[in-house]
């Protein structure tokens, strides 16, 4: 329809320039349409002025443009427009026709007898390929995993793991960069599981973009399949720490979608080798809209664990394997050491040490002033640990994972000790904790002390912050989501255990929390709420303060057998300790690869003052699935310091462990441990339905244009205009168009009804 009014194809125009032919000045064009336009309304206004009863002024605004319209129509025309585009000589280009063999196109789409492949191979035979090889020189290619070149596009099969249409036109751009390439045609569902795929343009990278664009080389997407997943549930992303501590209460967040079951219900599940560690039934969202779920689970002994999570088939589910993910969690069985300094015996210490004790990845280190030049330690590694009262060095204290500080006033810290601290938590990365007492906070001069920066509160200005009275501890709608204050699974469950919980005898003003800091639990005393437990990140490591020294009631007053006291002390020391990291921390973007080997591994390390280590040698040890290993060696980031990386790539199905140690000047700085698993044949199963959006994207970016298969049988010349391969500027002119005509006709016919029906003929 398009050409019957303007006589070319829309993509001539897309790609091309409108220019005159005439000889004659570009500006007398403008000048007679002005000139044109005036005296038009100067003789509309002299012959028609005795008409003013019949014909209104907007009427006759209404007329004199009409009018003045058709003559810059015929003014336009007298200067000969044309059309200058770019067209491919015939038979000197080679267009390349890529057509997607991945997994993902085997699947048939309701409705439709052919897989999207067969439909693909079909289009390409049914007429589209002939019509190309009639112009051009004519390549088939099959993208997926990898590109080649085949020679009978009907033996093409849906085979393919993954789908790499990024890394598809890099080689292709490589394989062709000394060849006349006039157009790439892709035929494709738009899938891409590439690492990274969420870069550049809808999944397709920047540099390929750029580099296509550089060539000005077209690509013209063809899309197949449904662009909706009838009947279908699909995890979306989960997200849970790479790192545990033995025996954790873990939280993930799983997200997922469904189409065609809206309302029903379905199990979801964590399961460990198998075994189900938590899961409950939840209610499916309305078709399209992702959902959210958190389930909590224990993380169990040490190891690496692949964690499955997953939402259970539903009736008439034809696509069951994406409705799971995994996720690799390595679970450390290494003691986290906490240096415990109070400054005067209380039952809250030694509740607290006893919550500590019960738990075995936590090893407790106390130094208690029992008298004003006497200290009690305990937990000690060593006889001379803390033989000299708190540390006032830094690798003596970073060898702690976190502190807390009880009622001690900040005096007892000497300056340098103050900033040590301070370097504790932002620079190593440890956790601090400050409790309530007579001596702490407020009372113990923490608001001006050199620390005062880690408490996650502005302190009053004033004493007297501590109180001997009841307050009872309200949880927060945030702290009912924290895995540091979930005495129970269930949200409601959770909510009542703390109802029960008796008052605690004391309370201190915490002040107002700062900017960034989250109140897990507020207090009341009958008369006002104020903040009871506040945590805030700091640096590389967190904070903690919590406005009490009497928890330990909860525990005396509660039924024999309940373990709310020393369940929420556990989940708060390790909150403190259990995220400090090591001098040495490797990593890697994604720790489950799906049909995609390729991983890039990055360290950082720092010396025992926890210092970046620039010159530090870095090693990597892997061992594969099957037992072997081999070392490899990571090389400084430019720019980075302290940092250091390399690329890498998995080859074979299975679990990995990669141990990166660092040394410096034959001494060993550190060691971590980080473990990664890749899975094939699953990627494809994931977001099956026509990515649409990136084919057009795809298109748009280079120049290209989005085809569906109803429209290919004018893809052959209409492909022809493009800048790249050989191509010659042709002019075409345009002052015959059928629409120009139709144009003049329309303006004549309209203003000469609407001057009968207004009756000034």
């Amino acid at each position: 329809m398009f050409e019957f009014f303007f006589k070319y194809p829309y993509t001539a125009f897309a790609r091309g320039r409108l220019i005159l032919l005439s000889s004659w000045p570009h500006w007398a064009l403008v000048l007679a349409m002005v000139l044109g336009a005036s005296a038009l309304a100067g003789l509309i206004w002299y012959r028609w002025k005795d008409a003013a009863p019949k014909l209104k002024s907007w009427r006759s605004v209404v007329i004199w443009a009409l009018q003045a319209a058709m003559l810059m129509l015929l003014l336009l025309l007298l200067w000969e427009p044309a059309l200058n585009v770019a067209e491919l000589r015939a038979q000197q280009n080679i267009i390349a026709v890529l057509v997607d063999d991945s997994g993902s196109m085997a699947q048939a789409d309701a409705g439709n007898n052919q897989s999207r492949e067969q439909a693909a191979v079909s289009a390409l035979q049914s007429g589209m390929l002939d019509g190309l090889k009639k112009r051009f020189q004519t390549r088939v290619y099959h993208i997926g995993a990898s590109l080649a070149e085949t020679p009978d596009p009907g033996k093409l099969q849906p085979q393919g793991v993954s789908t790499h249409l990024s890394e598809g036109l890099r080689q292709f751009l490589t394989q062709t960069r000394d060849l006349p390439v006039g157009a790439v045609v892709l035929m494709s569902d738009g899938a891409e599981n590439a690492t990274g795929a969420d870069e550049g343009t809808g999944g397709i990278d920047i540099a390929t973009l750029d580099a296509l664009r550089n060539r000005h080389l077209p690509v013209h997407t063809v899309g197949f399949g449904s662009e909706t997943a009838e009947h279908d549930v699909e995890m979306e992303g989960v997200s849970v720490a790479s790192r545990a501590l033995a025996s954790s209460r873990m939280v993930a967040t799983v997200r997922f979608h469904q189409r065609g079951f809206a309302g029903q219900t379905a199990m979801l599940t964590v399961r460990d080798s198998g075994k189900a560690l938590a899961g409950r039934e939840i209610t499916l969202p309305a078709n399209g809209e992702t959902h959210t779920e958190t389930l909590y689970f224990d993380a169990g002994a040490a190891g690496a664990k692949s964690f499955e999570f997953s939402l259970a088939a539903m009736p008439g589910e034809n696509n069951t394997l994406n409705n799971s993910l995994s996720r690799m969690v390595n679970v450390s069985g290494d003691k986290r050491r906490i240096l415990f300094v109070e400054g005067e015996p209380r039952w809250e210490f030694k509740f607290i040490r006893r919550a500590a004790d019960d738990d075995p990845q936590l090893q407790m280190v106390s130094m208690l002033r029992t008298t004003e030049n006497k200290i009690y330690r305990q937990g000690l590694s060593d006889p001379n640990e803390l033989a000299e009262g708190f540390p006032t060095r830094p690798e003596d204290l970073f060898a702690y994972s976190g502190i807390i500080i009880g009622s001690v006033e900040s005096g007892y810290f000497t300056p340098s000790q103050q900033e040590l601290l301070r370097e504790f938590v932002d620079r190593r990365g440890g956790g601090a904790l400050f409790l309530g007492g007579r001596f702490s906070l407020a009372d113990g001069g923490w608001a001006s002390s050199g620390a005062a920066d880690l408490i996650p509160t502005f302190l009053p200005r004033t004493k007297q912050t501590f109180h001997r009275d009841p307050a009872y501890p309200l949880l927060t709608q945030v702290g009912a989501e924290s895995p540091v204050t979930r005495l129970a699974d269930d949200a409601a469950a959770n909510a009542a255990r703390w109802k029960k919980l008796p008052y605690t005898a004391d309370y201190q003003d915490a002040g107002t929390p700062k900017p960034g800091a989250t109140v897990l639990l507020e207090m009341t005393d009958q008369h006002r709420k104020m903040p009871m437990l506040v945590t805030q990140p700091y640096g590389r490591g967190r904070t903690a303060l919590m406005a009490t020294a009497g928890t330990w009631r909860w525990q005396m007053s509660m039924p024999v057998g309940d373990g709310s006291h020393g369940q929420f002390w556990k989940q708060l020391l390790r909150y403190v300790a259990a995220e400090s990291p090591g001098p040495v921390v490797a990593s890697v973007p994604a720790q489950t690869l799906l049909d995609e080997g390729h991983v890039v591994l990055s360290a950082t390390v720092r010396d025992k003052q926890y210092q970046p280590a620039p010159d530090a040698d870095v090693m990597a040890r892997v061992v594969g699935p099957d037992g072997s290993s081999s070392m490899m060696a990571l090389p400084a980031v430019p720019g980075e310091i302290g940092s250091f990386r390399t690329e890498w790539t998995a080859d074979k199905p299975g679990s990995y462990a990669v141990e990166v140690t660092a040394s410096r000047a034959g001494e060993t700085l550190g060691s971590d441990i980080v473990t990664l698993e890749r899975k094939d044949g699953i990627a494809e199963s994931f977001h099956t339905e026509q990515n649409r959006e990136l084919l057009e994207r795809l298109s748009n970016t280079t120049g290209g244009r989005y085809w569906k298969q109803s429209e290919l049988s004018t893809l052959p010349r209409d492909i022809s205009y493009s800048e790249a391969g050989i191509s010659v500027r042709d002019t075409k002119p345009l002052w015959d168009m059928p629409i120009n005509y139709l144009l003049l006709l329309g303006l004549l016919s309209t203003q000469w009804l609407l001057r009968r029906k207004w009756g000034v003929v």
